[in-house]
């Protein structure tokens, strides 16, 4: 008789980004993940071939989760910058991750597909790369800085995000 689940990898995925979020990257170990899961960390091998496939798995489910994110703002790309740190300040480890790692390119592609279409709609088909490019390179930027609490001069840093956006828009309007 064969012996029954007693874990599933959503639930490996699931719990390993838990600890990514609790503590960063070093704090996914198999033993961690499998402690949190209720199994021995041998059988999670079952599952996941190790750590990096395993980090690989937690970029690739980030990367779905940011997707779901963006498709569900206002579809501007004011919106979906917004939208996007949101994102990062509720996930700033699986934020980080992401720009560590290399998700495959389909999640990737789903999940950019709301800025691409914003940007088409704000420059056009031939600059719709380049413009969604130039905001998202601009808003991980902000982000990142703003994770890592480089926004030290004092001032509203949501002010400034703001203004931020106002001067992209701006610009992309000029192109």
């Amino acid at each position: 008789m064969p012996t029954p689940e007693r874990t599933t990898l959503p639930a490996i995925v699931a719990a390993a980004r838990d600890l990514l979020e609790e503590g960063g990257p070093t704090k996914v170990s198999m033993q961690a993940v499998a402690e949190r899961v209720g199994v021995r960390a041998p059988s999670l091998y079952k599952r996941v071939r190790d750590r990096d496939a395993l980090l690989q798995l937690v970029a690739e489910a980030t990367v779905d989760d940011l997707g779901t994110a963006l498709a569900a703002s206002d579809h501007t790309l004011a919106g979906l910058a917004r939208a996007y740190r949101s994102f990062a300040h509720t996930h700033p480890e699986g934020f980080r991750h992401l720009y560590a790692s290399s998700p495959d390119l389909a999640p990737l592609q789903r999940a950019s597909a709301p800025v691409l279409q914003a940007a088409r709609e704000a420059v056009g088909e031939q600059r719709a790369l380049d413009a969604a490019r130039f905001v998202t390179a601009w808003a991980t930027g902000f982000v990142s800085m703003e994770l890592a609490g480089a926004f030290r001069l004092g001032g509203d840093v949501d002010a400034a995000f703001e203004y931020g956006l106002t001067q992209l828009q701006a610009a992309l309007r000029r192109s």
